[in-house]
């Protein structure tokens, strides 16, 4: 039997309560009563449609079905890294031969996980030590630790500073991490609860959901200030954040209300706003396909195809319990989705392509 590992204790927050419950080990009912009471199945779902996917691959994975967190996919070498929270580790996986390379223990309650190719290093939070950990790609040796504000969670690499990015979910802040030496650089206040943060190449500026006040901050990073506050109307509580940078526009999960808002990056306003999945966490977008994943904590995948600046839904269907995660092969095609149960009594990681 897996080993039961200590949790984080409940939090303010419907993200973190989630992460609370599931460590706890819950049953399924308890958990569905929970997720109604937090408000998780308030708005409009998408109506149900067959995914433009199929499954692929179905790999077992090491460890107990405590939550799962975010996963960071080196598409070159075929290495994803995955964020098992309840169990304070790192799973690695070669994708590319489907297999687990190995478990990395010591990250207390890790819950972001970034990995930057060129530097050959994978960045991950530690929650539970408000901390990020600095890890050799190769080995996966901790190689340094550095704090961070209270309860870290996603990241974000600037490749012309080479700075990381660390998003304070509840600390309402971002620390700017030296990437090469982990040395703290600086803070960003950010004047309430922070969402994810992305790095947008086309104008060097960092952008991250302000969840606490339902806005999106531009910052310069260079000054590490503030520039821009911009409005998201008819979003409460945005978490998810991706970006088409290409095409101008970013995508916007408001996990509270179940919606999904486009916005465009040139005019600073919202040109779209459509239903997805109960608890929208995670999204990713495939640029050469023009396609955007949204991965829910109900375990919907809502899959939108991008034409014309304009999104439209192109399957959307309950994937399996806990598939809140995706990664993305932007050459492949292929998507990544590891949960806590594949119904074996362990995780596993699904992985689906396109169908033909």
């Amino acid at each position: 039997m897996p080993q039961t590992r200590p949790v984080p204790a409940p939090r303010p927050g419907r993200r973190r309560r989630l992460g609370a419950l599931a460590g706890a080990g819950a049953v399924l009912a308890v958990a569905a009563g929970v997720l109604a009471a937090l408000g998780l199945h308030r708005g409009h779902q998408p109506p149900p449609a067959a995914l433009p996917l199929r499954q692929v691959a179905a790999l077992p994975l090491p460890g107990d079905t405590s939550r799962l967190d975010y996963a960071s996919l080196d598409a070159g070498r075929g290495l994803l890294f995955i964020a098992h929270l309840g169990a304070s580790e790192l799973i690695e996986v070669d994708v590319h031969a489907n297999r687990v390379v190995r478990t990395i223990s010591g990250l207390p309650q890790v819950h972001g996980v970034l990995v930057v190719p060129g530097r050959r290093r994978v960045y991950a939070t530690a929650t539970g030590s408000n901390a990020m950990l600095t890890l050799d790609e190769d080995t996966g040796a901790i190689l340094r630790s550095s704090p961070t504000g209270a309860y870290p969670d996603g990241l974000a690499y600037d490749p012309v500073r080479a700075a990381v990015w660390t998003t304070n979910e509840t600390g309402g802040s971002e620390t700017v991490i030296d990437a090469a030496t982990g040395t703290v650089r600086g803070t960003v206040q950010l004047g309430g609860d922070a969402g994810n943060v992305a790095y947008d190449p086309a104008t060097g500026t960092m952008l991250v959901d302000v969840q606490g006040s339902d806005q999106l901050a531009v910052i310069d990073p260079a000054a590490l200030k503030v520039t821009r506050r911009v409005p998201l109307p008819g979003c409460q509580h945005d978490h998810g954040l991706a970006l088409d940078p290409a095409g101008r526009l970013a995508f916007i999960a408001c996990d509270e209300n179940n919606r999904l808002l486009t916005l465009d990056l040139a005019t600073w306003r919202v040109t779209g706003d459509q239903p997805v999945g109960s608890g929208p966490d995670v999204l990713a977008y495939d640029p050469g396909a023009h396609r955007l994943y949204v991965a829910a904590e109900s375990g919907q995948l809502t899959v939108l195809d991008q034409h014309q600046r304009t999104l439209s839904v192109a399957g959307s269907a309950r994937l399996a319990d806990g598939a809140h995660i995706v990664a993305l092969d932007p050459a492949t095609h292929r998507s990544y989705y590891p949960v806590p149960d594949n119904g074996s009594g362990h995780p596993a990681l699904l992985t689906l392509a396109p169908a033909p």
